[in-house]
């Protein structure tokens, strides 16, 4: 009998589009022998079943079911494809665990923590981790330049703490320019990070659970033609993404080493794509992403498809680990 998938998307940040399109390609390559596929759209106002006619059918949210034609459709399984909040910081994964239906990204406790940049580099720096130097920073709070150019140094990178895709993030040469940096940074958070500049090669790292094991998926070189890896790098074409990544043999097997380290230590399931930059032969974290990019040219698929795993056995696998 065909499993009731309910595929949730959009969510309420800044990153609504970009899930919405991650959603529909997980729709598109969901296998119709063994799934029945339902696009649920998440937003503040309102969750609702999206048809093939695109007519809005509303979610009963006590239990997560729709009604469609007369008909009361629960869900065995969820596929989470929604970036950023209440997708990745573990809002919807508590609410699903507290319903008992199965989810296909990490738990509430564990999406909360690694969607908190500050909080998942602190829960890191004991296991030896290596990461950039921070500053963090409240809303409310002076803002004071001196000791954040000493701690960090120029340039350096403010950052939302909790957003995705590169909204709320700056490169910083000069000091005057901190101020403007973390107005905008404020905009999508109120709780940002500081950063000092590591300048080496960026990698992004996808580890999945893969056929019942944990399963590190080649890394990808990320050059961009921008001064960093922003909005236009990853969404509009100004970047160059190459897998595998053309990295040392070293380095190759520090980085996965590392990747599959974190993923197990903080008991993370489902996919996840970490991102590192290398000072000499030795990555350095930068943040996990726990609901990654799905489309056709996003980083995950892009690596699943160089370790010879096509988009319908990767989202087929989550779900199937999820049921597990």
């Amino acid at each position: 009998m065909k499993k009731n998938i309910a595929i949730i998307m959009g969510g309420y940040s800044s990153e609504h589009n970009i899930s919405i399109k991650s959603g529909n390609v997980v729709h598109k390559y969901l296998d119709r022998d063994k799934y029945n596929a339902y696009r649920i759209v998440i937003t503040r106002d309102k969750w609702y079943y999206l048809d093939g006619s695109n007519r809005e059918h509303p979610m009963e949210k006590s239990d997560f079911s729709i009604g469609v034609d007369g008909k009361k459709i629960q869900f065995d399984c969820v596929f989470n494809a929604i970036h950023g909040t209440p997708g990745e910081d573990g809002l919807m994964q508590a609410y699903f665990e507290l319903l008992g239906i199965p989810q296909t990204s990490c738990n509430h406790y564990e999406a909360a923590l690694t969607f908190n940049k500050r909080d998942l580099l602190s829960t890191l720096k004991p296991y030896g981790v290596p990461c950039a130097t921070s500053y963090f920073l409240n809303k409310g709070q002076t803002i004071n330049e001196e000791a954040i150019v000493e701690k960090v140094g120029l340039p350096c990178f403010v950052k939302a703490n909790r957003a995705g895709s590169s909204y709320g993030v700056s490169k910083v040469y000069d000091k005057k320019e901190l101020g403007k940096a973390v107005e905008d940074a404020f905009k999508e958070d109120t709780q940002i990070i500081i950063e000092s500049f590591l300048d080496g090669t960026e990698v992004s790292v996808g580890v999945i659970t893969y056929k019942s094991e944990v399963t590190v998926l080649p890394a990808t070189e990320i050059i961009s033609e921008n001064d960093f890896f922003d909005f236009e790098a990853k969404y509009m074409g100004k970047s160059k993404e190459i897998t595998p990544a053309r990295i040392s043999e070293k380095q190759e097997t520090n980085v996965k080493q590392l990747a599959e380290f974190i993923y197990k230590a903080l008991g993370l399931k489902g996919y996840t794509r970490s991102e590192f930059i290398f000072i000499g032969d030795e990555p350095h974290l930068l943040e996990i992403n726990t609901t990654p990019g799905l489309t056709e040219e996003s980083l995950l698929p892009q690596q699943a498809k160089t370790a010879g795993i096509s988009l319908e056995e990767l989202f087929d696998s989550a779900i199937v680990e999820a049921l597990r």
